[in-house]
């Protein structure tokens, strides 16, 4: 069971520290709050296994039992009774950060050992005792905690949502509540290994040329701010009646002014991204924003692609468990956050309760391919779980195909965009340092 340090208030305001075992945090928290104590830091200790300690048959140790040990004398500023080794281990356990390898082997290990027919506690069991990452490893003592209560795995998950994806959860959610966990967990260990396969694709072209991108911009700032009215003060000091390029002048001005006011444009800037952000946090903003997610250049179809092959995966999981479509859909909703297409979902199980087609709403909205209705339509004219195993083979090519696509498209977009500040930065930059080198600027300043 999970050990945790926490520090507390009475009623009469004093601070109590005590170190207790309880089943979760969440649980904790309700406990002390029970008792008239108000938490005010909760820290869980470095997790210890122990071959010589008994282990109690359940893992929630009645609320009497937990309030016993709690010391209301043991007040703010009193030395610390934590031995030098629990210091440490608590000091790792704060600062050990939790990677997405973190979550890809675990959620690897656990599909295994369900393959080879272990429980949820038993699995739960073997990963934590080879789990080297002290935080990833307090978690899953909390998600074991749960599990042994008699709660569902993703009811934990959910507490640690900065930890666990928002459709991660809810694929062990709609794996837990169909009965076909194992299934969930091997979409969960496709979906990371597909998600980090895109995602070093995408930095191995996007890092070198942003890198390049900005040393660009550096370059071109630094030229503007010193190089050009050192060129300027040797046309002055020789007095040439050469000039520097018009655009050349012309940013210089630019510059000289952002430096000037620049308190202008970053108040501009801040204003902006502000704005966004209190409309996309509206209901309407939020929405055209989701909807521009499935509509933007490059990489909307893939957004959209991945978000309806992951509803279609679960609906499958659940039609193979015997849940009619209704229920189907209604459970598989939760592993989709994008809000245009959650309420295309509900408007597909109203359909259902008037009697009309469920594929309609997902045809009208123009974002799923025909292909794709005319084989859910087919599906539901003969069998609907197998053409869906079809259809999922069918979008799993397909997004193979875009992703191609992206690979290919992005390094033009991306490069294009360099060209055009390398030009940019020529015509400013490189082309006055010509004009100096060449010399041309000495026979105008001595009238030849």
């Amino acid at each position: 069971m999970p050990t945790y340090m926490y520090k507390a208030m009475t009623k009469t305001g004093v601070i109590v520290k005590n170190k207790v075992e309880a089943a979760s945090k969440q649980y904790l928290i309700k406990s002390l709050k029970n008792n008239n104590l108000l938490p005010i830091s909760i820290e869980q200790m470095a997790y210890r296994s122990g071959k010589n300690v008994k282990k109690q048959k359940k893992n929630v140790t009645d609320i009497q039992e937990i309030m016993k040990n709690v010391n209301t004398t043991q007040l703010a500023g009193k030395k610390n009774t934590l031995s030098t080794k629990e210091k440490i281990n608590l000091y790792f356990a704060k600062t050990e950060k939790i990677t997405p390898r973190d979550i890809v082997v675990f959620t690897q290990n656990f599909y295994l050992l369900k393959k080879a027919n272990f429980n949820n506690i038993h699995a739960l069991n073997t990963i934590i005792e080879s789990t080297e990452n002290i935080s990833f490893r307090g978690i899953l003592e909390d998600i074991l905690a749960g599990v042994e209560a008699g709660e569902n795995m993703y009811t934990t998950m959910e507490y640690y949502s900065n930890v666990f994806p928002y459709i991660y959860i809810n694929m062990i959610k709609v794996g837990e509540l169909s009965g076909s966990l194992t299934n969930s967990l091997e979409q969960a260990v496709k979906y990371l290994d597909d998600s980090e396969n895109l995602n070093r694709k995408l930095r191995s072209i996007l890092i070198p040329n942003i890198i390049q991108f900005v040393l660009l911009i550096v370059m071109l700032i630094v030229g503007t701010l010193f190089a050009i009215p050192a060129i300027q003060g040797v046309f002055d000091e020789v007095g040439t009646e050469e000039e520097l390029p018009a655009i050349t002048l012309w940013f210089a001005d630019f510059m000289e002014k952002a430096v000037q006011y620049w308190y202008i444009p970053v108040l501009i800037l801040i204003a902006i991204a502000g704005l966004i952000v209190f409309y996309v946090n509206t209901p309407k903003g939020k929405y055209n924003y989701h909807y521009f997610k499935y509509k933007m250049p490059i990489f909307g179809e893939l957004i959209f692609a991945l978000d309806f092959s992951r509803l279609m995966k679960a609906m499958l999981l659940n039609l193979k468990n015997g849940m009619r479509i209704q229920e189907s859909i209604e459970v598989s909703k939760n592993v989709v956050k994008n809000y245009v297409m959650l309420s295309i979902i509900e408007t597909s199980i109203n359909n259902i309760l008037i009697g009309q087609s469920w594929i309609e709403p997902f045809e009208k909205s123009g974002l799923a391919k025909p292909m794709i209705t005319e084989m859910l339509k087919i599906g539901m004219q003969t069998d609907l779980a197998e053409m869906m195993e079809k259809l999922v083979e069918y979008m799993e090519i397909d997004i193979d195909n875009i992703m191609t696509k992206i690979m290919k498209a992005l390094p033009q977009v991306v490069y294009a965009i360099v060209g055009v500040v390398l030009i940019f930065f020529v015509l400013v930059v490189l082309v006055p340092c010509v004009q100096v080198y060449m010399g041309n600027f000495l026979f105008s300043a001595y009238g030849v």
